[in-house]
């Protein structure tokens, strides 16, 4: 009896845990780890951007191009892009939490070469982020086209 009681009160109490995080909590939680899933980009830590993203997980570029998990895993393994810079502009970064979700929009510099090519853009981004019995998962992200080297920062 003691054994099959142990795990119930175990997944209650990481679920009472969860559901009293207050949203300012959750704001900073998911702000930390948007943070951490771009610096994992940068470094093409395939387990880390593998850990933080949704099984589900799709990206969308302005373009209309999409991405899923499995290629931005497949990416970082086989490096196919190199980053000299890939962060958020200081101050653009935004979080907004409503119950399960939550949105980060930020302005990301992009500098480094891709299949040997070499880029250099700024780019808005939107990722959502949703409240799994595992935490928070990044489940679907949106970028805007290159933007003009004239824009300036807007949060």
């Amino acid at each position: 009896m003691r054994t099959t009681i142990a795990p119930i009160a175990a997944a209650l109490a990481m679920s009472a845990g969860l559901a009293q995080a207050s949203p300012e909590d959750d704001r900073r939680a998911v702000a930390a780890l948007d943070t951490e899933f771009q610096a994992a980009v940068k470094r093409n830590d395939a387990a880390t951007i593998d850990r933080i993203q949704h099984p589900d997980m799709v990206l969308v570029l302005g373009d209309g191009r999409v991405f899923t998990k499995e290629d931005h895993v497949k990416a970082a393994r086989e490096k196919s892009s190199v980053y000299e810079i890939q962060d958020e502009e200081p101050g653009t970064q935004v979080v907004r939490v409503h119950g399960d979700t939550a949105v980060v929009t930020a302005l990301l510099r992009l500098k480094g070469t891709s299949d040997g090519k070499p880029f250099d853009r700024r780019v808005w981004f939107s990722d959502t982020y949703v409240r799994t019995p595992e935490g928070w998962k990044y489940f679907f992200g949106q970028a805007s086209l290159r933007l003009p080297d004239e824009a300036k920062p807007k949060p």
